[in-house]
């Protein structure tokens, strides 16, 4: 029993013998891991509008043995993590589907390098993800192109966003399938992905912005900070934000259409250069580097503000946290200040990707990858970029599509 069924009547009858188990019956086919299961009875079931499957897609490549690179991780991590405490082998495997699972096998395109990750490589688990395990490939967010799978949502040659490892060739986990060609398909690391998804929300629906209020951003021209900018200017706010080089700062005042931007390397006084570029206060402050410079914003929050805290990258390689001195200007200027992730507002994922296909599609958005040619250059791209020497989202480009 295999392919397609066409029903011709308008319902089908179904016999079953006395002698199949009360727990019922499975219809498969060999190839298949689709089970359709009924009950112990004669009955009958409504002519479906059209044709339909027993089984679901598989994929040409079944049973083919591929060379496969992999990004290993070594062992945990204190202080400043290193190229060498990753590895790069090659490995060979054989691409083959779990019998009874919903498996999806991607050809790994490209994929997301993320300042979370760091804090995975630490033998802890005080956090709302798992480290990674030692002797065991990376794993995070990426673009993939479906080889083999036995889900239904799914075929051979879908390209598809999700959860996967660093390696050539991956089990795919929470996919989703890229419809829209409006955009170059690696901007679904970024943009379309879970930093310009965590821009949206963070954004539109943590800080509460009102129009004409003063936004700043921290690590401004990075793969969130870039999109909240400009959704921040789309909105009708004033933007300033801050990064680490003369050549992010021309970025952000010349490409992503921040109103005013410095370089916080240069300034020896965080206060007097936030008191120099925001005079009149900040309403909203999108916090990504904490330490100093969340200490400094305190003192220059209007009364009312908002501080939406996404990440603190200065800290995650420290032993020790650095102290905040000036938390009781949340008392004297009622600050609210509010962490958050992505993930508590997943009910938002379609109507951020339209509104942003849309302003893409509109010319109203821009956006800067730096991306590393080659799974062998991940190691060196994850620590370049929680280093902060890319310009722009970091990806991986592993393969073609």
């Amino acid at each position: 029993m295999s392919g397609a069924i066409s029903l011709a009547s308008r319902y089908w009858c179904l016999s079953v013998p006395r002698c199949v188990p009360s727990r019922g019956l499975s219809l498969t086919c060999p190839e298949s891991v689709v089970h359709y299961r009924f009950p112990r009875a004669r009955f009958l079931l409504p002519r479906p509008a059209r044709s339909f499957r027993l089984f679901a897609s598989i994929g040409t490549m079944a049973g083919t043995e591929v060379t496969n690179r992999q990004v290993l991780f070594k062992n945990y991590v204190v202080g400043w993590p290193k190229e060498s405490d990753m590895e790069v082998v090659t490995t060979t495997k054989k691409l083959e589907l779990r019998e009874g699972q919903k498996d999806v096998i991607l050809k790994v395109l490209y994929l997301s390098c993320d300042p979370y990750q760091r804090g995975r490589m630490r033998d802890s688990l005080d956090s709302y993800i798992p480290p990674f395990t030692p002797g065991k490939p990376l794993d995070g967010y990426g673009v993939g192109k479906v080889v083999l799978s036995n889900d239904p949502d799914f075929k051979e040659n879908d390209i598809v966003e999700g959860l996967m490892a660093w390696e050539e060739y991956s089990l795919g986990f929470k996919l989703t399938k890229i419809e829209s060609d409006a955009v170059p398909v690696s901007y679904y690391l970024g943009a379309l992905g879970m930093a310009g998804f965590t821009a949206y929300v963070g954004f539109f629906h943590v800080c509460q912005p009102k129009k004409g209020e003063t936004i700043y951003v921290s690590a401004a021209s990075g793969a969130v900070g870039q999109m909240v900018g400009q959704f921040a200017k789309l909105f009708g706010c004033h933007v300033v934000g801050s990064a680490g080089s003369a050549q992010k700062v021309d970025l952000l005042k010349n490409k992503f259409g921040y109103d005013e931007a410095f370089n916080y390397k240069e300034e020896p006084d965080l206060d007097a250069a936030l008191k120099r570029y925001c005079p009149e206060g900040i309403d909203m402050y999108f916090e990504n580097v904490g330490g100093k410079m969340l200490d400094a914003v305190l003192m220059n929050m209007k009364v009312f503000g908002r501080i939406a805290v996404c990440g603190m990258v200065s800290q995650y390689n420290n032993v020790e946290q650095d102290p905040i001195y000036n938390l009781n200007y949340t008392v004297k200027r009622r600050i609210k200040i509010q962490g958050f992730l992505q993930s508590d507002f997943v009910h938002l994922r379609p109507e951020f990707k339209k509104t942003v296909v849309e302003w893409f599609k509109e010319k109203k958005l821009e956006y800067v990858e730096d991306m590393a040619d080659g799974i062998e250059k991940g190691p060196a791209a994850l620590i370049g970029m929680l280093a902060g020497k890319n310009v722009g989202k970091q990806g991986i480009k592993v393969a073609d599509n």
